[in-house]
């Protein structure tokens, strides 16, 4: 089956992206609305919290929520924001480290983030720090590509998810990648 994707998708071209701060905030921002919504919201983010961008250090010292807010920012994702940016500035989040962790351990220092889940984490291994052997067994793109290219009944599990994945190992975050641009689309990083 990848035999014949990578025939017809032709040469994989995932990039990473070194912003760990701004991929992780992007993240946050974006959940739960449109692509379109999303680049929209996070450009006026940006544009509000003023020179030096979508960093740590200038979501704590946006003092006010307001331009926040009126940049599109729902109260959750403003929460999300500044306990993404002071666990960063505090080391709970490690982002200089992650680099150096194995994949369940960036997990781990990441889902205590508000609004961050196990699927962002994952999001985060593929495309900021590049990791090549992760299966996003809950991401929907994956699972609708696999039960389209296996000629599936229904959408698959976890645990046939994990089955069908095991012969891409150690490569599965490219058979994911593969299955997502079999539909023209791939998660975006930043």
């Amino acid at each position: 089956m990848l035999r014949r994707l990578i025939r017809a998708v032709g040469p994989v071209t995932l990039r990473t992206n070194d912003d760990h701060f701004g991929i992780l905030a992007r993240s946050i921002i974006s959940q739960q609305i449109s692509t379109k919504a999303a680049l929209a919201i996070g450009g006026r983010v940006v544009k509000a919290l003023g020179r030096g961008g979508l960093r740590a250090k200038n979501i704590l010292a946006a003092k006010e929520d307001e331009p926040l807010r009126q940049a599109g920012l729902s109260a959750n994702k403003l929460l999300a924001l500044r306990d993404l940016a002071q666990k960063c500035a505090s080391g709970a989040v490690p982002l200089r480290k992650l680099r150096d962790l194995d994949d369940e351990a960036v997990i781990d220092a990441l889902i205590p983030v508000r609004g961050i889940g196990r699927w962002t984490a994952e999001m985060f291994l593929i495309f900021a720090l590049g990791r090549l052997d992760v299966l996003p067994v809950a991401d929907y793109g994956l699972r609708a590509g696999v039960l389209k290219q296996y000629q599936l009944d229904d959408l698959p599990d976890k645990a046939t998810l994990t089955t069908l994945g095991e012969p891409w190992r150690p490569y599965r975050s490219i058979g994911t990648w593969f299955i997502w641009r079999s539909f023209g689309n791939v998660p975006q990083s930043d």
